[in-house]
């Protein structure tokens, strides 16, 4: 359905229909109660940011890590979802430097990984900083990509050199 049709649906609707089609829609639908949750109260951004990070450190450092999925398809669609709900740009940053963060400790206190495991955690710590850049944000999150370099120097590929070399197209030190 197009957005025009759309349109065209709820301007023949009188207010008392609109609000029904409201409530249904946000009791039948997860996704609609939280963007309206959100909507109506965007203090709980805390609470719907710590149900992000819970997915991420679900996938990349769960308390037992036998049990790490390691999937950045999991944790990519968990920071896509976040953003779909238009949270303030300091929580979604947050999101998405956590997982890179993650990603780095993982490998950091578990060993090393395959080359394409650092390379996507590279990319995704690229994205956050082009995204902290672009936000005005990077003096408030400069210690935590500073902690993405600490629990990356340990790791092979050249890891740490890529990290370091995102991490000076962004921050000068």
């Amino acid at each position: 359905m197009s957005k025009q049709t759309l349109n065209k649906f709820l301007k023949a609707l009188d207010r008392e229909q609109m609000t029904e089609f409201v409530v249904e829609m946000y009791t039948n639908s997860k996704k609609v109660k939280e963007y309206i949750d959100h909507f109506l109260d965007p203090d709980i951004g805390i609470d719907i940011l710590t149900k992000y990070k819970k997915i991420i450190e679900k996938e990349f450092y769960p308390k037992n890590p036998m049990n790490a999925g390691l999937k950045y398809s999991v944790t990519k669609k968990a920071i896509k979802d976040f953003a779909d709900l238009k949270p303030d740009p300091i929580f979604l940053t947050e999101l998405m430097l956590y997982l890179p963060e993650l990603a780095c400790k993982f490998t950091s206190e578990f060993g090393d990984m395959s080359e394409q495991y650092y390379t996507r955690a590279e990319n995704n710590f690229e994205t956050a900083l082009k995204f902290i850049s672009k936000h005005g944000l990077l003096p408030h999150f400069k210690d935590q990509a500073q902690r993405c370099l600490s629990y990356a120097e340990p790791c092979g590929y050249g890891f740490i050199e890529m990290m370091e070399e995102i991490y000076n197209d962004y921050y000068e030190d």
